[in-house]
């Protein structure tokens, strides 16, 4: 064992005494970032090049400091962001609810499907939708300035149609022409913020966490707006709490013009999303 591995093990066991949900992968990934290499190769690095600042890395982990804070990225399906300080890092569990929305565009059959994504934070959803569905045209909303910042860096270069506003009344000018709308918005309700991990509470902006007293307020904002978006025969998809299973489809009621509202799972088998269906005229 060289002597990064050595400490590798030793980093593993503080970041684990401190509650760390994954000590392994964050001690290997910070001491891929701080000395230039790709976590398989760990081993490759001679005992001179060990880099001190390697223990900087662990003990802001150790005080429970995003890993993507520290490394500055976040990997999101087959993209690599810049996230820091003032935007939201995307969460795994999110991956599925693209899964998702990427088969049922496919499933339309539209030759250059129209997609919105409200709440775009990092731009993670977005970016992910006009990486994988190559023909699609992607209007994406952040309310947030210093979001913002991030969101920018991400989308440079892509397809994807960045604008600052509100989720609630955005892309007035896309009304009725939209294939699929899609949303991770903030969803934890006020009364829970001491149960929130301290990686999210401490350092997620609050305008991305939380929404009233049951968690759904932007929920429901977003059930108008996308209402107000879709084509008759489009869908929604917004992720929520796996607390708030069978509660969100129960926004998207037939009275309100909707059809097939249903829940689905993640990858963990916990509630995480509901779609619907603008119901046909």
């Amino acid at each position: 064992m060289n002597l990064l591995l050595a400490e590798v093990a030793q980093a593993t066991q503080r970041l684990a005494d401190a509650g760390v949900p994954s000590p392994r992968n964050d001690a290997e990934e910070l001491a891929a970032f701080v000395h230039g290499v790709k976590r398989g190769e760990l081993h490759s690095v001679k005992d001179s090049d060990f880099d001190a600042r390697y223990w900087e890395t662990i003990a802001r982990r150790e005080a429970r400091e995003p890993l993507q804070h520290i490394t500055g990225r976040a990997y999101f399906r087959y993209l690599e962001l810049q996230v820091g300080p003032g935007v939201f890092v995307p969460r795994p569990e999110t991956e599925s609810v693209v899964g998702w929305a990427i088969d049922a565009v496919r499933a339309m059959d539209v030759v250059e499907p129209l997609i919105v994504d409200l709440c775009t934070g990092s731009g993670a959803i977005a970016l992910a939708l006009a990486q994988e569905v190559p023909r699609s045209r992607v209007h994406a909303v952040e309310l947030s300035e210093d979001a913002l910042k991030w969101t920018r860096k991400n989308v440079e270069g892509s397809r994807v149609k960045l604008v600052q506003g509100d989720a609630r009344d955005a892309f007035p000018e896309l009304d009725g022409q939209v294939d699929l709308v899609v949303s991770n918005p903030p969803y934890i309700p006020l009364t829970e913020w001491e149960y929130v991990a301290p990686e999210a509470r401490d350092y997620d902006p609050e305008l991305a966490l939380f929404s009233g007293e049951d968690g759904l307020d932007l929920i429901r904002g977003i059930e108008r707006t996308a209402h107000r978006l879709l084509r008759p025969g489009g869908v929604v998809v917004i992720e929520h709490a796996d607390t708030q299973g069978g509660q969100v489809p129960w926004i998207f009621t037939e009275e309100r013009g909707w059809a097939d509202a249903a829940d689905h799972p993640d990858l963990n088998n916990r509630p995480r999303f509901a779609t619907a269906r603008r119901a046909m005229p």
